[in-house]
C-alpha cells in the first residue's frame, strides 16, 4: 500500500505560501522523503485571507457563514492547484506517479469542545474542484468527523511525529514540539503511546505584534525581541492562564493567546514578552506530560527563531535540537503530515487517537475527492 503522497499546508501565521511536500509512505512508516517546495501565493490572496479570519472572528460560528468564505475558497483552492501542478512540471513528475494529495486547507476557525458546549472547526478548501483540476484523488476536511464525535479537532499531527520520532530512534527522552502559528508537542511513552496537545501560542501573536507596530511580516532572526526586556513579573501573570494548566487532551485557535497580551509595552519590549511567553508556555506543558522529556525536536517556522529557540532552552531545562540536524526537513513537516495522513485515511487507518484528540476512540476522517470517471478503487 506504499504510495508516493504530496501534502499541502498553509498555517496559521499567514505568511503568504504554501508548503508542498511528496512523501513515499503507507500511512504507517516513512519509506522516503521526496522533493519539497515553498509555492508564493499570489499577491491577491494573504489580504484576502487575512480579511477572512478576521470575518470568522467575528461570525465565530454564530448565524450564517460570511460571504468572503467563498471567495477565499476558490480563490485558495485555485491558487494551490496551480502551485501543485508547476511542482509536478519542474519536478518532471506526471500526475499518475502521484496516489493522492492530502490537502488540509486554510483554517479560518477554531473552537475547541468544553463540558458546556460542543467543538467547532472550519477550514476553506474544495477538495472536489481540486481533485478536477489536477485528476488526482484528494484528501480534505480532515479535522471535522473528529469534533462531530466529540474530539477537539486538533492536533492531528501526533500520528506522523510518531513516525518521525521512530525514523530517528527517539525515547522517552525526546518529544517534538512543532512551532507554528500555535506551538503543539507530541510525546511517546515506552508503551507506544502518543501524548500530544496544543501547548499555547508560537508564531501568531507575535508576528501579530511585529506587523502592526513595525510593518515586518515577523520578527526575523528574533531581532526586535533581543533588543527588548522581559517583564517577568507580567511575564508570570501571563503563565497563570488557566488553559496551561489543565489536563490534555486540548487545542487552540490561533486567536486564543492573541498579541493584547504585550498592550501597552514597546515594539522591542512587547517583542521580548510573547516570546518568553511561548517559551514559558512549553515548560508548563513538559510538566503535565507523565514523564518529562530533556530533549525537543522542534520543527516549524519558529525553530528559525534563535531568541525563541534559546527562550525554550532556558525556560524548559530541556536540550533543543533542530529537526534538521537529525535529517528531518523542519520546514516541510506539517506539510508532509497531511501527506502521510491522506494515505492514512486512503487506507482506513485512524488519523485522531483518544490521547491526542480526545476522540471517544481512534478514528479515520477527511473525505476523499475523486477526478470525474476515476473508480473508488484508484
Amino acid at each position: 500500500m506504499s504510495m508516493w503522497a504530496i501534502g499541502l499546508m498553509t498555517g496559521t501565521v499567514l505568511d503568504g505560501n504554501v508548503d508542498i511536500a511528496m512523501l513515499c509512505t503507507d500511512g504507517e512508516t516513512i519509506h522516503e522523503f521526496g522533493p519539497t517546495l515553498l509555492a508564493p501565493y499570489p499577491k491577491d490572496i494573504r489580504p484576502l485571507l487575512k480579511e477572512t479570519l478576521a470575518a470568522a472572528a467575528r461570525w465565530n460560528f454564530e448565524g450564517p457563514e460570511p460571504a468572503i468564505f467563498d471567495t477565499a475558497e476558490e480563490a485558495l483552492t485555485a491558487a494551490q492547484s496551480d502551485a501543485v501542478a508547476a511542482f509536478l512540471e519542474d519536478e518532471g513528475l506526471p500526475s499518475v506517479d502521484c496516489g493522492v494529495v492530502g490537502f488540509h486547507g486554510q483554517t479560518v476557525l477554531h473552537r475547541a469542545a468544553t463540558p458546556e458546549r460542543p467543538g467547532d472547526t472550519r477550514q476553506l478548501g474544495d477538495g472536489d474542484e481540486m481533485a478536477r483540476r489536477l485528476g488526482i484523488p484528494v484528501v480534505f476536511d480532515f479535522r471535522s468527523r473528529d469534533v462531530a464525535f466529540g474530539g477537539q479537532g486538533a492536533p492531528l499531527a501526533p500520528i506522523y511525529h510518531k513516525a518521525l520520532l521512530a525514523r530517528i530512534g527517539a525515547g522517552e527522552e525526546t518529544a517534538f514540539l512543532n512551532l507554528g502559528g500555535v506551538a503543539n508537542i507530541t510525546w511517546i511513552s515506552a508503551d507506544g503511546e502518543m501524548h500530544a496537545f496544543d501547548t499555547g501560542p508560537a508564531n501568531a501573536p507575535l508576528n501579530d505584534w511585529v506587523q502592526a507596530r513595525a510593518r515586518q511580516d515577523m520578527d526575523r532572526d528574533g531581532l526586535i525581541a533581543a533588543a527588548g526586556h522581559v517583564d517577568e513579573e507580567r511575564l508570570a501573570k501571563l503563565l497563570d492562564h488557566p488553559y496551561l494548566a489543565e489536563p490534555y487532551p486540548k487545542s487552540l485557535d490561533r486567536n486564543d493567546f492573541a498579541a493584547r497580551m504585550a498592550d501597552g509595552l514597546s515594539l522591542e519590549d512587547g517583542a521580548a514578552l510573547l516570546t518568553a511567553f511561548t517559551a514559558g508556555a512549553i515548560g508548563k506543558a513538559l510538566d503535565l506530560l507523565p514523564k518529562r522529556p530533556t530533549r525537543l525536536v522542534v520543527g516549524g517556522g519558529g525553530r528559525r527563531n534563535p531568541v525563541l529557540m534559546r527562550e525554550i532552552a532556558r525556560r524548559t531545562g530541556a536540550e533543543t535540537v533542530d529537526a534538521d540536524a537529525l535529517g528531518l526537513r523542519g520546514d516541510a513537516i506539517e506539510a508532509e503530515c497531511f501527506a502521510f495522513l491522506a494515505v492514512r485515511v486512503l487506507r482506513g487507518l485512524p488519523i485522531s487517537f483518544p490521547s491526542t484528540t480526545g476522540a471517544p476512540e481512534p478514528l479515520t476522517g477527511g473525505r476523499i475527492a475523486r477526478p470525474i470517471g476515476q473508480p473508488a478503487t484508484a
